[in-house]
C-alpha cells in the first residue's frame, strides 16, 4: 500500500474501535453503506477493516441478518506441548463447546492421500467433517481422513462428540504415541466460510497433522481451520546452552 492509503486504513481501523467500544454487547452496527459513509472510506476499505475485528472475534457478521459486537470472545487456550481435544481444552477453560454438523465421508485413498497415511491407493477411508461451537458461535472446522478399519461410521454414531483423537483414546486401540503438527494460516476456503460463518478469504489459523500409533504407523491425518480470536496457543520452550 501507499503511504496515503495505508494512513487511512490505519486510521479507520481506529475509528472503528471507537464505535465499537461505544456499543453494547449485542448491539447491531449500522449498515455497511451508512457506515462506510459514516467513516469517509469505501465499502471495501471498511470491509477488510471490520475482518481484523472479526478474527479477534469481537464483532459477528451475519449474512442478510447484520453485523453485531461480541464483545470479549470466550477463548480456549492451551500450551502445544501435548496433544489435546478442543473438549479437553474447554474443560480446562470451563467452557462449553458442542459439535454441530458432522458429515461422514466414505472414499478411496488417492495417490496423494495414500502417501500422507502411508496406504495402498485405494483403500478405503472415512473422511469426517464437523463444526465446533462455543455457545452459538462455530468457531472451528475440523476434518479427519482415517483408514477405514480404523473407525467405522457405525462407531462414530455412537456418542461422539467432535474429537476422533477423545474416540481413540477412550476405545484404548490403536494405542497412539505422537503426533506430528505443522502450523500456519490459510485463506477460509468456500465451504469452510460458510460454516464458520466468515467471509470467503477471511485468515484462519491451520493445522495439518498427523497422528501415530506406537509402531509409527499413521492412523489419521486431519485438518483443522480455527477462527484467531477464539483460540490462543502458545509453546513453553528451554533455552539451549551456548
Amino acid at each position: 500500500m501507499e503511504g496515503p492509503i495505508r494512513n487511512t486504513f490505519y486510521q479507520l481501523q481506529t475509528d472503528l474501535g471507537e464505535l465499537l467500544a461505544s456499543l453494547t454487547p449485542g448491539d447491531r452496527l449500522p449498515s455497511e453503506p451508512d457506515l462506510a459513509k459514516k467513516l469517509g472510506v469505501s465499502r471495501a476499505t471498511l470491509r477488510e477493516a471490520m475482518r481484523k475485528f472479526e478474527g479477534q472475534g469481537l464483532i459477528r457478521r451475519r449474512q442478510g441478518v447484520g453485523t453485531f459486537l461480541v464483545g470479549n470472545p470466550q477463548v480456549l487456550e492451551t500450551g502445544l506441548e501435548v496433544l489435546e481435544s478442543i473438549e479437553s481444552i474447554a474443560r480446562k477453560s470451563n467452557l462449553q463447546v458442542s459439535m454441530g454438523a458432522l458429515n461422514f465421508i466414505r472414499k478411496e485413498a488417492d495417490e496423494e492421500i495414500a502417501g500422507k497415511l502411508k496406504i495402498a491407493p485405494g483403500s478405503e477411508l472415512l473422511q469426517i467433517e464437523r463444526v465446533i461451537y462455543v455457545k452459538d458461535r462455530p468457531v472451528a472446522y475440523l476434518i479427519d481422513i482415517v483408514p477405514a478399519e480404523i473407525l467405522t461410521e457405525a462407531e462414530l454414531n455412537q456418542g461422539f462428540t467432535g474429537s476422533v483423537l477423545d474416540c481413540l483414546l477412550k476405545r484404548g486401540t490403536p494405542a497412539l504415541s505422537n503426533s506430528y503438527t505443522e502450523i500456519g494460516s490459510v485463506p477460509a476456503p468456500t465451504s469452510v466460510a460458510k460454516s464458520l460463518e466468515i467471509q470467503r478469504g477471511d485468515v484462519l489459523m491451520f493445522f495439518n497433522a498427523y497422528l501415530y500409533d506406537d509402531s509409527g504407523r499413521a492412523v489419521d491425518y486431519s485438518m483443522s481451520y480455527f477462527l484467531p480470536g477464539y483460540f490462543r496457543f502458545h509453546v513453553v520452550r528451554r533455552v539451549e546452552a551456548l
